[in-house]
């Protein structure tokens, strides 16, 4: 005799795979004895020189990689530039790194625009960056 299963189990067992359950994500980096140096796109400044991040070696770095497209960018920016102002010494840096398909100028467009006055304004090709640093797209959270 054959056994029936009915519509909704079937449909529940091929679902099962779709259930939302917690997440188990491995950490983006892993301590090593011999550290390695960090892969770095070119970066541009505001006056087209070519950088890499060894450029700043010996300060502390708060790297924001961010779009004028992205909302949760360009909401965090005027938190940056204040955070630049307070804590202004040789020790510690605020990098914005704008990832525009459209290059600096749109960037500097936007902080004339919302009044960014203490962040100097840097520039990468964003499929790099991405490579480099191991994300993909914006918003993220490394």
């Amino acid at each position: 005799m054959p056994i029936r299963i009915g519509r909704r189990a079937v449909l529940a067992g091929l679902a099962y795979p779709l259930v939302a359950r917690q997440a188990q994500a491995r950490p983006p980096f892993r301590l090593r004895d011999d550290p390695q140096p960090l892969l770095s796109p070119p970066i541009l400044d505001e006056a087209r020189t070519k950088r890499h991040l060894v450029d700043f070696a010996g300060r502390v770095i708060l790297l924001n990689i961010w779009a004028t497209w992205c909302p949760p960018c360009r909401g965090e920016m005027p938190e940056l530039d204040a955070l630049a102002a307070h804590l202004d010494d040789a020790d510690f840096l605020v990098l914005p790194l704008c990832v525009d398909d459209a290059g600096i100028a749109r960037g500097r467009q936007f902080f004339n625009d919302i009044g960014i006055r203490n962040l100097d304004l840097y520039w990468a090709e964003s499929l790099r960056v991405q490579l480099a640093f191991g994300f993909l797209g914006l918003p993220t959270r490394c």
